[in-house]
């Protein structure tokens, strides 16, 4: 038997149907697919191969699925930190506006290679990502040989972009990276959420999605109180009737958030077999009030509907490690609710298979199975974090860390192998990164120091704001709750 790559006695976590684990397993990669999982022979360190990787004291298992991120300002990660919540939307939504003017491109695309690098060596093997300026992502992920989901975000109550101008951006995206680097880049359709769009921009939605059948619609959806309301102000009686009326609620949605939905939600979202991406740690770092509802996760599952984990903006909250948001999943969840919400193979397979199958490639990637894209990661567990090794699905999702990440395959591809990139120049990334940084500071007023960040005054940021879009977003939520109080 021949193979382009032979990983060989290696404790390997399939996540296929089974779950299943072997203590000393080989996996047989041959044009970029697995072609074989199995428990290893006294002569597999021989088979004929381009790669023999010795796996003793290696954990093999598949690429880590980011369900949810947004990735351009990744280089302010710690200027957050600090901020009250009103601070740090704020801040945000006025950089958000120059990009979206065309402005920050280097800093954007600085952000791009910085997260990259990053989610590469912690062992996230695909993004979906939403972005104002995602062509920048799409080559940067498809260069560095990693798998991403890409799309512009949409809103005409958010941004002071024509309507015209944002869908004209979107179909010019897609015409050009749907399907690039070997199919590994996949582009998507991005309203931005449920309470910042009007009818309007669903509707345009709706016919961007029907010209483009193949793709999916990723949105944030029921993450606010403001989602319904804004629904009601668009004729509709909620969030998911807005999305039937105008024909998005089926199998290409993907939710992020969902952290309002009541039964009769996950009812309709398992019928319309969309899908939702969790993000656990954003909302306890960004908490609006001691009684914020939770992700109803275990509802959602128990009614087959496939829920993937994300990071969301991993800049807000300073963590780019997709582990930590299992972890971060269970204890929330726990907390919130009583112990035990989740068994530690669900995290996993939810860090996996099912972040796979909430964007419709569970059939090419997720789980180490023949006939599978080669998407493999190895941990090394010979450290003594890890010791003794026993249930090893507990330990990725409370103990292991990007760090523990030692080499990554995409498509059969090595990227990263012992701790070496092999697709990216770290110390140039780093030089660029810097660079972007240095340069943002003298263009804008905010100061990023080894002690603390400061955004700039209350009145510059407040300049800076989009005028248009924001006022009407406000104007439309206070009129229609004033027409939920007073129902004529």
């Amino acid at each position: 038997m021949t193979a382009d790559c032979v990983i060989h006695d290696a404790f390997v976590l399939t996540v296929d149907e089974r779950n299943r684990l072997y203590e000393r397993g080989t996996v047989l990669i041959e044009d970029g697919r697995i072609t074989d999982v199995r428990s290893s022979r006294d002569d597999d360190a021989e088979l004929a191969a381009d790669l023999v990787i010795d796996g003793e004291g290696k954990l093999v298992m598949p690429g880590l699925v980011n369900a949810h991120t947004h990735l351009e300002l990744t280089p302010l990660l710690g200027a957050f930190s600090d901020l009250d919540l009103m601070e740090m939307m704020s801040g945000m939504t006025a950089i958000f506006g120059h990009i979206a003017e065309g402005e920050y491109d280097y800093f954007a695309r600085a952000g791009y290679e910085l997260a990259a690098l990053n989610f590469l060596s912690g062992g996230v093997t695909t993004v979906n990502s939403m972005d104002v300026r995602p062509g920048g992502g799409a080559e940067t992920f498809g260069e560095a040989g990693l798998r991403g989901f890409f799309g512009m975000a949409l809103s005409d109550l958010f941004w002071d972009v024509s309507v015209e101008e944002q869908f004209d951006r979107a179909r010019e995206f897609i015409d050009e990276y749907h399907g690039a680097y070997d199919g590994r880049i996949r582009a998507t359709i991005n309203p931005h959420d449920d309470w910042s769009c009007t009818r309007e921009l669903w509707e345009h939605t709706a016919e961007l999605a029907d010209e483009y059948p193949d793709l999916l619609v990723h949105t944030h959806l029921l993450e606010l109180e403001a989602s319904n309301t804004m629904a009601r102000s668009n004729g509709a009686e909620d969030s998911l009737a807005l999305l039937d009326d105008v024909g998005l609620l089926d199998d290409r949605l993907v939710a992020a958030h969902f952290r309002l939905a009541d039964g009769e939600d996950i009812q309709r979202t398992a019928e319309a077999d969309a899908s939702v991406a969790h993000c656990p740690s954003i909302f306890c770092y960004w908490n609006t009030g001691g009684d914020v509802q939770w992700t109803p996760v275990p509802e959602l599952r128990a009614a087959g509907v496939d829920v993937g984990l994300g990071i969301d903006d991993h800049y807000w909250h300073d963590s780019y490690s997709l582990f930590g948001e299992a972890r971060q999943a269970r204890l929330a969840a726990n907390l919130k609710r009583s112990t035990g919400q989740y068994d530690s193979m669900e995290l996993v397979r939810m860090l996996t298979i099912e972040g796979a199958e909430a964007l419709g490639v569970g059939d090419e990637i997720g789980s180490l199975e023949p006939g599978k894209r080669a998407d493999v990661i190895l941990l090394d567990v010979e450290k003594p974090k890890f010791t003794p090794l026993t249930n090893i699905p507990a330990q990725v999702t409370n103990n292991a860390a990007p760090a523990d990440v030692e080499t990554v395959i995409v498509d059969g591809d090595v990227l990263m192998k012992a701790g070496d990139v092999k697709t990216m120049e770290t110390d140039a990334v780093r030089d660029r990164v810097e660079a972007a940084v240095d340069r943002f500071e003298s263009e804008t007023e905010w100061e990023l120091g080894i002690g603390e960040s400061e955004p700039p005054s209350t009145m510059n940021v407040a300049r800076d704001l989009p005028k248009r879009g924001p006022s009407q977003l406000l104007g439309r939520l206070a009129f229609q709750s004033l027409r939920d109080r007073l129902p004529l």
